[in-house]
């Protein structure tokens, strides 16, 4: 009989085995390389794997194998082990004894028949697997195979119980509406559509990876698969370490990057945003994930773009994120954004600008990008803006006066009320030529309005002549405005029917004397200025022409 324990096996520095050389040589081809053909019978040896797949439980699983005369029950549970290490030890056909089949060709056949196994079984298989930390040793076509069948079984489901959000498509049939109204409801169809969460909570963020891109190859509702990766991500993130929980969002990073860009709302993509903001997720993910909330920006409040500075930062809000966040909604793939977006868009940043306004810390340059990110179509009012400058302006009192030219020459004035022009013409916040401007422009605009009625006879008689300085002196503004509106709303002829439009055409023709006066007081200050710091006269003789 020969000697039973003529050799010694080191597994992976964990455990040594003392075997028969002869036996285990019998079906593996890696162990008749190593000894030959005319190795010494009587000199015991001596072997040690560094890297043997399963470590000691997969070498005991072929020894078990090779002292039963090359047979063993092969499951679900032990598949992928027995798998690995036959391959390792090359335990192939050529090489077996008698008419036993070899591990390996037992495995591939077991494989074949994974269309049969049980759900349990496929979870039992996937488990073991990571078990034994198999998934770089095991094979990628068997993990591929595993990972088809429970998608395949999770396909099979949802078209036997779809779910709501293909119920709701005019596609789907008689039959499911019916349902959806007389026996179930949405809570419960997505219960049946997400029986499978818990049972897959086992898996590392790596065959979760290899798991969505099968269902996403599939095309399984992306809604499902969506709710499974928050399902996974709240579920692992309890019991995680800060590592672990890095991998885990970036993985639903980058899941959800590959899906339909509406499937996550902008509240949740806020939620996964403020969970990064603690990890030290990849710049590449980072990315991604911006440019999802971007594509969704017009769905976002002023709270969520409130977030705190990067450390190392002075301003007191993320004034970059915010600016990226607007490129990326902009860009949206190269394609135009709708008015109406836009529109909503325009409307709370520029509350967040105002919100940012007060920050002494925040630079010129930093605002001014914020205030010309959008283009002048998406305000139909400037308004808004312009209390955010004013606040701005405010806080930085120290700016220089071309500083104070660029952030003003952000407005339009044609889109500001005349009530923010009449403020700002006496706001000493901002620079002379913009407080004219301003004037000139609701001026001009008062004209055009007054001038564009129907009532011809009415429009030629309204003229603006504005009075000599000394008579605004001798008088008090109060008493000259009447004088001058008077004359005016006696020429019109107005009859019952435009009683409504006589009172509205009143009211502008008091607003455009009263502009009248305001310029010319203006007028006046300016000159005073003008005279005092410089000897020529050019600029204050513009003024007239830019106020009649």
């Amino acid at each position: 009989m020969e000697d039973f324990c003529d050799l010694e096996v080191d597994i992976n520095g964990q455990e040594t085995f003392l075997v028969n050389k002869n036996l285990v040589a019998r079906y593996s081809g890696k162990f008749i390389k190593l000894f030959g053909k005319n190795s010494n019978p009587n000199r015991k040896l001596k072997v040690i794997f560094h890297d043997f797949p399963g470590g000691a439980s997969g070498f005991e699983l072929v020894l078990r194998y090779c002292y039963n005369n090359g047979k063993y029950d092969i499951t679900p549970c032990n598949l992928f082990l027995a798998h690995s290490a036959a391959k390792f030890l090359e335990m192939k056909e050529s090489v077996v004894v008698g008419k036993s089949p070899n591990l390996l060709e037992q495995t591939e056949k077991s494989l074949q028949e994974i269309g049969y196994w049980t759900w349990s079984d496929l979870l039992k298989a996937l488990k073991k697997c990571q078990d034994f930390a198999l998934v770089a040793g095991c094979s990628t076509m068997m993990l591929e195979k595993c990972l088809e069948s429970i998608v395949g079984r999770l396909v099979l489901a949802s078209e036997a119980s779809p779910c709501p959000s293909s119920c709701s498509s005019d596609i789907s049939g008689d039959r499911c509406s019916s349902e959806s109204k007389s026996t179930e409801s949405t809570k419960t169809l997505f219960s049946r559509s997400t029986w499978w969460f818990e049972d897959l909570l086992f898996l590392s963020p790596l065959l979760v990876q290899m798991l969505v891109k099968s269902m996403l190859w599939r095309k399984l509702d992306h809604v499902i698969i969506s709710r499974f990766l928050m399902y996974y991500q709240k579920a692992k993130f309890s019991s995680a370490t800060t590592d672990e929980k890095r991998k885990i969002i970036e993985m639903v990073i980058d899941m959800h990057y590959s899906m339909e860009p509406s499937v996550l709302p902008c509240k949740t993509l806020f939620g996964i945003f403020r969970i990064t903001l603690n990890l030290n997720i990849s710049k590449f993910r980072k990315n991604k994930l911006e440019n999802m909330i971007g594509a969704q920006l017009d769905q976002a409040t002023l709270d969520n773009l409130l977030v705190p500075s990067p450390y190392g930062i002075d301003y007191l809000y993320d004034v970059n994120l915010v600016l990226r966040f607007l490129k990326a909604f902009l860009r949206q793939g190269n394609c135009l954004v709708a008015h109406s977006r836009m529109k909503k868009v325009a409307s709370f940043i520029d509350l967040y600008i105002a919100e940012i306004a007060p920050d002494p810390y925040l630079k010129p340059s930093k605002f001014l990008a914020l205030v010309l990110a959008l283009p002048d179509s998406a305000r139909d009012s400037y308004d808004e803006l312009y209390h955010a400058m004013d606040m701005y302006l405010e806080v930085h009192g120290d700016l220089s006066e071309e500083e104070r030219l660029k952030i003003c020459g952000a407005l339009n004035y044609e889109k500001l009320s005349a009530e923010a022009c009449l403020n700002l013409s006496q706001n000493k916040k901002f620079p002379s030529k913009s407080a004219v401007k301003a004037l000139f422009v609701q001026q001009s605009k008062l004209k055009n309005l007054i001038l564009g009625t129907p009532n011809n006879n009415a429009a030629a008689s309204i003229t603006i002549s504005p009075r000599s300085s000394s008579d605004a002196g001798r008088r008090g503004t109060r008493h000259r405005i009447k004088e001058e509106v008077m004359p005016y709303t006696t020429e019109f002829n107005v009859s019952a029917q435009d009683k409504r439009f006589s009172a509205n055409l009143q009211g502008m023709q008091w607003r455009v004397t009263e502009l009248e006066g305001m310029c010319r007081k203006l007028q006046a200050q300016m000159a005073k200025i003008m005279k005092s710091r410089v000897s020529g006269h050019s600029y204050s003789r513009s003024l007239p022409k830019l106020c009649s």
